[in-house]
């Protein structure tokens, strides 16, 4: 297919970016946004040849829309230090034609908790549209769960992008202080109020969603215990939206 350009935003990521990097180096060009590293990414970043570009926070969906705005090339794939390109899917890439008709490609994400892949919970497959045209898509600049606004066909891709999501339960735990407050935030943004039912129904519904609906009961006790995290992250996320009500 034409060039691609791997965008990368990254902040002390030095336990991660290697493996990254040395699962993209076959791309044309590497574009890394660091936000204030003070470990060895930046460092490590140059010494494989990326464009490294040291930038103020701007939230997710800002951050990687600069990464795209300085990419020199037609195709866009973006990735996080936490995800490896296996072999099979830089081989798939490669072997996409160059004058298709697709403006972008949805990738099944293998998720990975604590060194184990999770079948199940909702997280396998997981499709995600990472690879997209540069004149044709944007990442919507959401508080979270930022996601690429594209404008016409796509298509998915068969082989899985591996995505080493926590190291365990107290990492979760860490992260989803800072998530959960953007979460509400960008509720509060929207309009949204909370309601009692918020509280006392979504949490369990989603429990029951991952561990029964999704089948997360067949994950075993890791099966459960994301279960029960996602389920603190609901409740956590509106009890925050409403000490936020104005």
């Amino acid at each position: 297919m034409d060039r691609i350009s791997v965008t990368i935003i990254a902040r002390n990521e030095e336990a991660n970016i290697v493996e990254c990097l040395e699962s993209v180096k076959w791309a044309d060009e590497i574009i890394v946004s660091d936000s204030g590293s003070t470990d060895s990414t930046v460092e490590v970043c140059k010494g494989y040849g990326a464009r490294v570009f040291c930038d103020e926070w701007l939230g997710y969906g800002r951050q990687k829309n600069l990464c795209q705005d300085r990419a020199r090339n037609a195709w866009i794939l973006n990735i996080d230090a936490d995800e490896r390109v296996t072999p099979e899917l830089r081989d798939e890439i490669l072997g996409l034609p160059e004058k298709g008709d697709k403006v972008g490609y949805y990738l099944p994400m293998r998720n990975f908790f604590g060194g184990r892949w999770i079948r199940h919970c909702g997280w396998y497959p997981d499709y995600h549209l990472r690879l997209y045209r540069k004149d044709l898509g944007r990442f919507s600049e959401r508080e979270v769960h930022e996601a690429i606004e594209l404008e016409g066909p796509r298509a998915y891709l068969k082989n899985p992008l591996n995505h080493y999501t926590y190291r365990d339960a107290s990492d979760y735990l860490e992260r989803m202080e800072r998530y959960s407050s953007l979460a509400a935030k960008q509720m509060l943004s929207e309009g949204k109020r909370p309601r009692i039912t918020d509280i006392a129904l979504r949490p369990p519904f989603t429990f029951l969603k991952m561990f029964v609906l999704q089948l997360g009961f067949l994950d075993g006790r890791t099966g459960l215990l994301l279960s029960t995290l996602y389920a603190y992250y609901t409740y956590t996320k509106y009890a925050k939206l409403r000490e936020m009500k104005p």
